[in-house]
């Protein structure tokens, strides 16, 4: 039975698709020219809006060249920022923006990340070009672009591309009848492929045997959960905190694919009793903390979230006052590339002449 939405959705589906294609081919045809920077660069994304878990393997890959010698540099567009222009989020020695200025996603990058460089920017050349000014005396090893698959105007070292194998393959739709940026064809494009988030290996080796078919490296990889971290309420300043085991909580966030997060608590073993769910990036206001916080109190339970959300409260120092009324712990999460790590350490180190 078909969706009516989607069928009214369909022609803006097809006129996005035309938009697209026709933009690829003004660069395959060398009609648009990509600008080379003067640093290696190192592209993450993906060909749908959200949900791959491409924030957890930017950190992964910070962290990886950080291990070898290489001082990175992030920029991103930081998605949903009060601030405009470049804004240097990070030195790689003092953090200087917020969440509120630069993003919740690259905020949370750059305070995990204390060494690396991290800015924002709408246009990432000019992101690249500041970097080369201000850092010319300590220029970074690689330039790590966030979230920029579509982003062909500057050239990549090393394009990487994500997906998701918890979402439709083959039967997905273009935005905004579903969620892809582009077609599954232009996989292509890129010199390494990661499926990720996988929990299902048979239906990963299906897709597996599509993205095959693009001559690409594929590796495999998922998400893995770390430290439980309370930030608010009886046990924010104890070290006395309860496993995810003994949580009876709601359970709260604004990110892209919230089943993915309700999964995770449920493999680790938190009671989730509720829960509340907004838009991917969407914007807390006090009176949602508060209706959250009133639930929470009503049924006697703990509040959990994702450290992006957590990071998104950061920068809004009144929405931590009004949830400290309740324990609030957020859960990390880490990339586990269990097949083909190998692969990407040697694309990674080949990607800046190592």
């Amino acid at each position: 039975m078909h969706n009516p939405l989607s069928i009214l959705l369909r022609p803006f589906a097809l006129l996005y698709l035309s938009v697209v294609q026709l933009r690829n081919k003004l660069f395959d045809r060398k009609l648009s020219k990509a600008w080379k920077s003067p640093i290696p660069v190192v592209s993450i994304g993906n060909l749908t809006a959200g949900g791959t878990g491409k924030t957890p393997l930017v950190d992964w890959v910070v962290k990886y060249y950080l291990s070898i010698g290489c001082k990175p540099a992030i920029v991103s567009r930081g998605y949903l920022r009060e601030s405009k222009g470049v804004q240097l989020v990070s030195d790689g020695q003092k953090i200087m923006l917020g969440s509120r200025e630069a993003g919740d996603e690259t905020a949370m990058l750059a305070w995990n990340n204390p060494d690396a460089i991290v800015v924002v920017s709408e246009k990432r050349k000019e992101a690249v070009t500041y970097i080369t000014r201000y850092f010319a005396k300590r220029l970074p090893g690689v330039i790590i672009l966030d979230d920029a698959f579509q982003h062909r105007a500057i050239e990549r070292n090393l394009n990487i591309a994500i997906i998701n194998t918890e979402e439709p393959f083959t039967k997905a739709k273009m935005l905004p009848e579903g969620r892809l940026r582009e077609p599954l064809k232009n996989l292509s494009r890129a010199d390494l492929i990661i499926l990720n988030k996988i929990t299902d290996e048979e239906r990963a080796g299906i897709i597996m045997r599509e993205v095959e078919k693009t001559g690409r490296p594929v590796v495999k990889a998922r998400i893995k959960t770390g430290e439980l971290i309370c930030f608010s309420g009886t046990f924010a300043s104890s070290d006395e905190a309860p496993l995810p085991g003994s949580l009876n909580a709601l359970a709260f966030a604004g990110i892209a694919s919230p089943k993915s997060f309700l999964d995770i608590l449920q493999k680790e073993g938190v009671t989730v009793a509720a829960h509340r769910f907004f838009r991917d990036h969407e914007a807390y206001s006090e009176k949602k903390i508060r209706a959250i916080c009133r639930e929470a109190e009503k049924k006697e339970l703990s509040l959990i979230t994702t450290e992006k959300d957590y990071f998104r409260m950061l920068g809004r120092p009144e929405l931590i006052r009004i949830i400290s009324s309740r324990p609030c712990y957020y859960l990390k999460i880490e990339t586990d590339i269990f097949e083909g790590k190998e692969i990407v350490h040697s694309m990674l180190k080949s990607a800046i002449g190592k």
